[in-house]
């Protein structure tokens, strides 16, 4: 099934006890990156109140940047280094952050 919703009508549509949802938002500094008005700054603080609520669980993957590890300071956090390339271009070393409502090793 292929669903077209805004992030908060598909989590309220699919939440329920056993349910996993992966997150992958545009990254905290990046928001216009999927067009303008798509997914603003508010919209992270939205989709944490909204998280905090689940009844299922959630991984949610993000630059780790402090606007980040505010908004969802509630949650239960993992760092992970990584690589950014784009194309063939030159590779950035970077950190991440796996979020969850559930603790994760």
């Amino acid at each position: 099934m292929i669903e077209n919703l805004d992030f908060g009508d598909f989590i309220r549509r699919y939440d329920r006890a056993g349910m996993l949802f992966y997150l992958d938002p545009p990254y905290w500094g990046c928001e216009t990156d999927y067009g303008q008005d798509v997914f603003g700054r508010a919209d992270f603080t939205r989709l944490a109140e909204q998280l905090a609520g689940i009844k299922g669980r959630f991984l949610l993957s993000i630059n780790d940047t402090p606007g980040v590890r505010d908004v969802f300071a509630g949650f239960h956090f993992v760092e992970a280094a990584t690589t950014y390339t784009i194309g063939a271009g030159a590779s950035t070393r970077a950190a991440e952050l796996i979020i969850s409502n559930v603790p994760i090793a």
